[in-house]
């Protein structure tokens, strides 16, 4: 099974990370690698998203848990589960006050040996996310302490 993800260590509080990771609609404004999010973060609800390096391929997910300022899973693939994949966004508080921010996905089914021949390589998109992720929330805990 073959899986991305990128992880950083961010020096603000879990719930101001999750403030920002779940405004989809200014993901764009903090360098994530995303031009444009349709729709809100809401449990079953359908999101697009079109990526910098990939507006022809719009990635549609759905969202099939939150679990506010812990984590956050979508989903995509094919019917009957022959592909699925799933991206989880991950919030470990930390005992000085950050937070452990991972950004996963992992793909199974029975035609994903063929279907992540199409996949390109997550990991530096995965990265930059992480690294806008860190700058916009540590920058938000300055402006708005708890």
């Amino acid at each position: 099974m073959r899986s991305y993800e990128a992880a950083t260590r961010i020096d603000a509080g879990a719930e101001h990370v999750w403030g920002v990771l779940v405004d989809v609609g200014g993901w764009r404004d903090w360098n994530s690698g995303i031009d444009r999010v349709e729709g809100a973060v809401r449990l079953g609800a359908p999101l697009l998203l079109v990526a910098t390096g990939t507006r022809r391929r719009p990635l549609r997910v759905t969202v099939t848990e939150i679990r506010p300022a812990e984590s956050m899973r979508w989903r995509s693939g094919l019917p009957l589960d022959l592909f699925v994949a799933e991206r989880t966004f991950r919030l470990d508080p930390q005992g000085d006050g950050s937070t452990e921010f991972t950004l996963r996905e992992e793909y199974r089914g029975l035609l994903a040996p063929l279907m992540i021949r199409t996949v390109p390589d997550l990991n530096p998109a995965f990265r930059q996310f992480a690294v806008g992720l860190k700058a916009r929330a540590e920058q938000r805990a300055a402006e708005f302490p708890s």
